[in-house]
Formats: structure tokens, sequence, C-alpha cells
């Protein structure tokens, strides 16, 4: 059998030309809408160049993009690194031999992982504000911090338990048969394949905890969405370019974030693979005498 699962078969001449009708036909289609509504913003004026002015001014980067760039970030900073130690936590919880602990666990995640994420950052900020004494000035990133941890923290639980789930039974035969513990077993061979192997997954969450921040204007927290907002509302400053100078925002922190875990996960994944080590020299077995060729090892006739 073939070590890779296949999804689907593999598309013949006439599938392959299908998809390739499907493609052309997706993208033109794609760049007639563009095309269309770059026409009806330019029919609008919304290319006027004194429209733009003001986004290349120092003091609209000065008071409104950079204060709001740097709190998209910092939320989106400790969401990351807490939800990586609530999902690890979890994760693992879920994976143990206890069945009280494991249904806690999951119990949790599940319950996280149902909730919209507004809900539990709106929660986040009346507690902060109302049970947690917290000044009111701290308690919108802590309620955006708490709801993008909650949420992402139960799906990267998820993602640890998958993880584990997903690697060959032979990892953890091997670890119990030297002697080492079920616990053991998950936290030094399993959870660190697991790791490495859902690193792909694991960026794509932080970029959705990265955009998810932009909710947080809803409770009050200048993130980078409310900045371009209230540059949009001062007018004569039109909303529509406000939002699009915040979009590219996005779009290249994404990418950035994207592009270092992409070094990352090949960094590793170079480390824990023995692919570029020659594979040893053995025996050629003979069909015919049904004997083993040992020229190689030997060197002689």
């Amino acid at each position: 059998m073939s070590a890779q699962a296949v999804l689907f078969d593999t598309p013949g001449p006439k599938g392959r030309r299908n998809i390739a009708i499907g493609n052309v036909v997706g993208t033109v289609i794609v760049l007639g809408v563009l095309a269309w509504a770059l026409v009806q913003m330019g029919s609008k004026g919304q290319f006027d160049p004194a429209k733009w002015a003001v986004m290349v001014d120092p003091e609209t980067w000065q008071f409104y993009f950079l204060p709001g760039l740097q709190n998209t970030l910092t939320a989106a900073a400790y969401a990351i690194v807490l939800a990586m130690v609530f999902g690890l936590l979890f994760g693992v919880g879920r994976l143990a031999s206890n069945s009280v602990i494991r249904g806690f666990c999951g119990l949790v995640v599940e319950f996280f992982r149902a909730v919209p994420v507004l809900i539990m950052m709106i929660a986040g900020w009346f507690s902060a504000a109302l049970l947690l004494n917290i000044p009111p000035e701290d308690a919108p990133l802590f309620g955006v911090v708490a709801g993008l941890t909650l949420y992402n923290g139960s799906v990267i639980a998820e993602l640890v338990r998958s993880g584990v789930h997903g690697l060959p039974k032979g990892q953890r035969e091997a670890s119990l048969a030297i002697g080492m513990t079920r616990g053991q077993s998950l936290r030094s061979v399993e959870l660190p394949q697991a790791l490495i192997a859902m690193l792909p997954s694991l960026i794509s969450q932080f970029v959705v905890i990265l955009k998810d921040t932009a909710l947080g204007y809803i409770i009050t927290y200048p993130e980078l969405l409310r900045s371009a907002r209230l540059v949009g509302s001062d007018a004569p400053f039109p909303i529509l370019q406000a939002m699009a100078v915040a979009a590219v925002l996005f779009i290249v922190i994404n990418f950035l974030l994207s592009w270092a875990a992409g070094r990352l996960a090949r960094r590793f994944g170079g480390r824990s693979s023995d692919s570029g080590k020659p594979a040893p020299r053995v025996g050629i077995t003979t069909g015919l005498a049904g004997t083993a060729d040992t020229r190689d090892e030997t060197g002689g006739n």
C-alpha cells in the first residue's frame, strides 16, 4: 500500500482539461468583477489623489495607523502565547488515560469552541471591569485577549489531539517497549512529532488570531481597524481609502507571519527527518537463486 492516503482518483486527460477550463473561466469572471468594481470606483471619484493624500500624511500614521497597528500586534502576541499554552494543556488533557481528566478537558474545549469569539470578548470586557477590578483603560485589551485565547486555544487543543492520534501507532509501542511510561511517551516522543506535523495548521490559526483582533473595535479596543474607521470618519477623509490601507497592512503582516513560520517549519522538518542521509547499502536479493549478492558490502566478486 502507498504510504500516502489518496483522497481522490488522479484525473485523466478529460478531467485535467475540464479542470483547466474551469480555472480559466473562474479567473476571467474574477477579473471581470474586479474590473467592473474599479470602473465604478473611478466613476465615483474614489481614485481622486486628494482623497488619498491624507493616507500618506505623517500625522495620520503617527496618531492613527501606527498606534492601531501596535495595539493589534500586542493583542495578537498575548493571545498567541496564551492560546498555545491553553491548547497544549487541554490537548494533552484530552489524551490523558484518566477518564475524569479527559472528560473535563473535552467539555472545556467543546464549550469554548462553540461560543462565538465576540461573545467571549464582551464577557471578558465586563468581567475585567466588574469582577477583576482591572483599570478601565486596560479592560478592552483583557477582553480581546481572553476571547481570542479561549476560542483559539480550544482549536489548538483539537489540533494537538488529532496530531498525536495521526502518528503511527509504532511510535507509542516503541516507546513503551524501551520502558517509557505512557506520559513519558506522550511528552518526549509523540507530542514533539505532532507539533511539527501540525505547524501549517498552527500558522493558519495564528493568522486567524491576528485577523480576529479586529473584533476588538466593538468593545472600544483601539486596534488597527478602529483606528482606520476614525481616520475615515473625519471628513473629508473617506472611509474606503482608510480601510484599504488597513487591509494592506493586515495582508503584509499575515504574509510575513506565514513566511517566517514556513522557514521555521522547513528548519525543524529537516532536523526531524533522515531524508538527507544516504541509505545503507545492503545485499541485493536475486530472484532466480533466492540468495543475496553481497558484492557491494565486501567489495569482492
